[in-house]
């Protein structure tokens, strides 16, 4: 698990085909790497990956087919700057919201204007993620903590501080660019538990009558 608190920005340096999928390893910068160890969690512009060799400055990790159709690993090259988090523990200042390093989908920046000293930036999610996205809920892009503006459908928005642009990728980020998405998980688990024990079936939509009988409508 993860906060959302970025604590490095670092680099691909090497991308190594492996029978169909790939090992990555990644300059850490600055992150902290003293007490990490073969087999610990470190998340990579918001995916969670296993380091299995670890140096001084850098670590290694296997991506898994899945991982790749899920998130923008798929996209990346030597050089791609990535956001770093170690895994909590539980002497981690939750600074952020839970995270889980589990990409739910991409997204698209498709608008980025200057708000005082803040930049705001619009991305499209995917529409079948648009129901997890709330006004003022939080929401996991790239790796970063983030609270939404307001919602237009798939639309949301994001205020970026100046100290968020210094020290993530968000700085150098521009419009067009696909972004990991991993919505809150609070709002996962609501859903599967409002089916009850529609939630053996294959379909299990949430349907405006689930609402109702679940107390969220009045009819």
């Amino acid at each position: 698990m993860f906060t959302g608190i970025i604590l490095s920005v670092g680099k691909i340096k090497t991308i190594s085909p492996k029978s169909g999928d790939c090992m990555l390893s990644i300059d850490v910068g600055k992150l902290p790497m003293d007490d990490v160890k073969i087999g610990d969690s470190i998340a990579v512009n918001g995916v969670c990956l296993t380091a299995v060799e670890l140096a001084d400055q850098y670590f290694v990790a296997d991506v898994s087919n899945e991982t790749l159709s899920r998130t923008t690993l798929a996209n990346a090259s030597v050089g791609t700057s990535v956001n770093l988090e170690l895994a909590l523990t539980p002497n981690t200042r939750m600074g952020g919201h839970i995270v889980s390093g589990h990409v739910d989908g991409l997204g698209e920046v498709i608008d980025k204007t200057p708000d005082a000293r803040s930049i705001r930036f619009r991305f499209k999610a995917p529409d079948e993620l648009s129901k997890y996205i709330a006004e003022k809920g939080s929401i996991c892009i790239d790796g970063i903590s983030l609270t939404v503006n307001d919602v237009d459908g798939a639309i949301f928005s994001v205020n970026i501080v100046p100290h968020t642009l210094q020290v993530t990728t968000l700085g150098s980020t521009e419009v067009g660019t696909k972004v990991n998405l991993e919505v809150d998980l609070l709002a996962r688990y609501m859903e599967r538990l409002m089916k009850g024990e529609k939630a053996t079936e294959s379909s299990g939509q949430i349907t405006r009558e689930l609402l109702q009988q679940s107390g969220f409508v009045q009819s």
